[in-house]
């Protein structure tokens, strides 16, 4: 459904659940993987982020869809 949000408070509500649940992961894996800097970029593909997944190759959290990801490991 195209902007579902604006049409539904049920997902509306769902993506304000989906969003506070991942932000709140993340705070945990940057925890765990401070080398990524998941506080800053919040997971997104930031210079810095990109930068950290040549040095030390994806977490077992990354997505394997994460396009940098996939850059990664087409690069060993």
């Amino acid at each position: 459904m195209v902007r579902g949000d604006s049409q539904s408070v049920a997902i509306a509500s769902a993506s304000i659940v989906a969003k506070v649940w991942r932000d709140e992961l993340i705070v945990r894996l940057a925890a765990k993987y401070p080398e990524y800097d998941l506080t800053n970029n919040k997971g997104y593909a930031t210079q810095k982020h990109r930068q950290a997944l040549q040095k030390y190759g994806r977490s077992p959290q990354h997505r394997l869809s994460f396009s940098p990801c996939r850059q990664s490991e087409s690069d060993k």
